[in-house]
């Protein structure tokens, strides 16, 4: 029996089942004697292994598409990955995946074992899951109702071989309907949800609704993130306000939330997206990589990573310390 123990008690003809944390019910021989009573109760044991392993959850998400979360979403997890922290991003958006494209994964095919599915390793501090693995054809569309969209992102976390983590970003659809509730139900305790916009009007309207709905929920606003904020010319070099500039840090003044930061449009990170080249890996020393690590750096403090980067740069640099502590 795969991941089961099973035994009887004599006198009572009651059944009891112990079943391991980890394992699948789906790879267990004897799953088909088990009530669904038994199998929702061993799915959130399992859930609650998954979560335990996870010291922060932050969710990014806008209140409109076409504001870029998925870019931010992207190079925000790459970013923390280069600064030696253990990063698994979950593309929550069922209908639209796109970061397995923006990764450079696009033709990867999740395997499983028979503790769940494996997710696909970007590099050794960045694990990524997400519906384009599979569904086949990149044209079929997933056309799904509500409870099936939330059972795939029970699964993404609770049947996902994580791994200990000190981030699970979850780049979440456009909006604050099904998936947006289902991340917040399945990942439990949020540390915070980073929101997307974009300058103009339009897209601050909905970020207001991302920032009501996070309090509704009770999950703290880290911040919003003004991107497409202004492009440099590159005959004149003069910026040019192509959706205005500004209003992401209004809207936070406004909110009484932080301001995380404005990234500028640069026609570089259309090609890497396509490519599936991370802008921050591609483009270090860019105007825009520069905002991606500052947002970084915000979302470390905001969940308190401050001492663990110390204990880091010790572990890494120990004479470096060693001289420090000397001089005092």
């Amino acid at each position: 029996m795969a991941g089961k123990e099973r035994f009887e008690e004599r006198g009572t003809g009651m059944v009891k089942e112990k079943c391991e944390k980890e394992a699948v019910c789906d790879t267990c021989d004897q799953s088909g004697s088990c009530t669904q009573q038994e199998k929702e109760a061993h799915a959130q044991a399992r859930l609650a292994s998954r979560l335990s392993c996870i010291k922060h959850r932050i969710m990014v998400m806008s209140g409109k598409g076409g504001v870029g979360k998925s870019t931010v979403a992207t190079n925000l997890a790459v970013t923390l990955s280069q600064a030696g922290f253990y990063v698994g991003l979950l593309d929550a958006d069922i209908h639209g995946p796109n970061i397995a494209k923006m990764v450079g994964m696009e033709s990867k095919v999740v395997e499983g074992s028979a503790k769940g599915m494996i997710p696909i390793e970007v590099s050794p501090n960045l694990k990524v899951i997400s519906m384009a693995f599979f569904i086949g054809d990149r044209d079929n569309p997933v056309v799904w109702r509500g409870p099936l969209k939330h059972s795939a992102i029970s699964q993404f976390v609770g049947e996902v071989e994580w791994g200990d983590l000190d981030f699970l970003i979850a780049d979440l659809p456009p909006g604050t309907g099904d998936e947006s509730l289902s991340v917040a139900h399945v990942m439990k305790e949020v540390d915070g949800v980073v929101i997307v916009t974009t300058p103009q009007d339009v897209a601050l309207l909905d970020s207001r609704k991302a920032v009501t709905f996070s309090r509704m929920l009770g999950i703290p606003v880290i911040g919003i993130v003004e991107n497409m904020s202004g492009l440099i010319c590159p005959h004149c070099h003069q910026e040019i306000s192509l959706f205005k500039k500004g209003g992401g840090e209004k809207a936070a003044r406004d909110l009484r939330v932080p301001f995380l930061g404005r990234i500028p449009i640069d026609p570089e990170m259309v090609t890497d997206c396509d490519r599936g080249i991370p802008f921050v890996i591609s483009h270090p020393d860019s105007e825009a990589t520069k905002a991606f690590k500052e947002i970084a750096h915000r979302c470390k403090d905001f969940v308190g990573f401050k001492n663990l980067e110390k204990q880091m740069e010790r572990k890494n640099f120990p004479y470096h310390f060693q001289e420090q502590e000397v001089k005092r």
